[in-house]
Formats: C-alpha cells, structure tokens, sequence
C-alpha cells in the first residue's frame, strides 16, 4: 500500500486534553501535507480546526459523550448539535458502556439513535465508540448490533483512553456483525503502517491515530 493510499484511512487525532490552538494548528497542517482523510479534535477545537482546513475537502471530526459515554442522552444530542453548528461534519460518540453492562440494551439504542439522529439531520455521520477493552465478545456484538439498528455509520474499537486499544480480533468481530452495510473504525494503540494495513485487512475503513506521521512515513 502507498503512503498516500494509507493516509485516506486515517483520522488524524490530538484529543489531548491540555492540547492549544498552535497543536491544533500543527495538526491540521499535517492533515493537508499527507492527505489525511480527516482531523478528529474535542468538541472546543472544532472551530479552530474549520478555520484552518478551510478550503480544504478534509474532514473534521469531533467528539461526544467523550471518553466515558455516561453522560445524560440529552447531553449527548447538544453536543452533538454544537459540534456541526461550529463545523463538525463527523461524531464520535461513546455508547453508554455501564448501560450495556446492565443488559438495558433498549437504553443504549436510544442513546446512539439520538446521536444519529441528530447528526444525520444535519448531514453528519456517526461513529460509535464501543470501547472494546471493557467488553466480553458477546456484549462487543451486542453494541454493535444496536448501533447498526440506531442508524449509525461507523462501529469503532475506542476511546484511546481505555485500557487497551484496537485489536485485530476485535476489529474482524466488529465486522463481522455489522456486514458491509457499515464502516469499522481502528482506533487507539495503532503506531505502524504494519499494524494500520493489519487492522485495514481485518476490516477496518477507517484508521484512528494521533500517530498518523509516523505511520505514513514508515511505509
């Protein structure tokens, strides 16, 4: 794979919470240089991200119930709301994983449908973080089973604020229940094209990294 082919996979991302309007900056620099296929930032930095990729056909991510998913739906759905309204064309959103936990699965469809809802009125997608390392196989499937009933775009692996990041099991699993209908997203714990092309052969359409440079020059 070349590098270029590589870099439309990627979501270039500085979630940090401590990172300024100059690391912002950097990142979006990057994204334009490499040719990332979109920046992911907190929900304060979107605006900052919209003014420096203006012009530019790169996304902006940004996130939402972020990084607990434990938050109120309603919450969620401002977020949500505010995010595009100051340039986000994608979401992250975290399920409510203590809800999945409980079995109240009904909770957790309504929580991502919300999300997606209002999302998709506004002509954003939606990308829901199951946060995997907190999961058995068998609640792994049940999440994404209820996003693929709510609507949304995108399964993803984490937060990168868990206890683990993407693993190629998890990543074929995810897929494997949401069929092609859906995207896979990789995140957290990815520092090497050869784990990017690994995750992207297990079935991952989307790459999510704050390591994106070093991995597109290690090809």
């Amino acid at each position: 794979m070349k590098r270029e082919e590589l870099a439309k996979y990627i979501d270039h991302t500085n979630l940090k919470a401590y990172a300024s309007k100059e690391e912002i900056k950097k990142l979006c620099d990057e994204a334009k240089e490499y040719g990332f296929y979109a920046v992911c930032v907190n929900p304060y930095r979107v605006k900052d991200a919209a003014e420096f990729l203006k012009g530019t056909d790169i996304k902006i991510a940004s996130v939402v119930g972020f990084p607990l998913g434990a938050t109120f739906i309603e919450a969620k759905v401002q977020e949500t709301i505010m995010a595009i309204n100051n340039g986000a064309n994608e979401i992250d959103m975290v399920i409510n994983i203590g809800a999945l936990k409980d079995g109240d699965y009904e909770f957790v469809e309504k929580d991502i449908r919300e999300v997606v809802n209002a999302a998709h009125s506004a002509g954003a997608i939606v990308k829901v973080i199951i946060e995997t390392c907190y999961l058995t196989d068998e609640e792994k499937r049940k999440a994404c089973e209820l996003a693929k009933n709510a609507g949304a775009d995108f399964v993803k692996t984490s937060t990168g604020f868990g206890t683990a990041g993407a693993k190629v099991e998890d990543v074929k699993l995810m897929r494997e229940v949401v069929g092609n209908e859906m995207g896979v997203k990789a995140a957290g714990g990815i520092h090497t094209a050869e784990e990017a092309i690994e995750m992207i052969k297990a079935g991952a359409t989307r790459i999510g990294a704050s390591r994106s440079v070093q991995i597109v020059e290690s090809l």
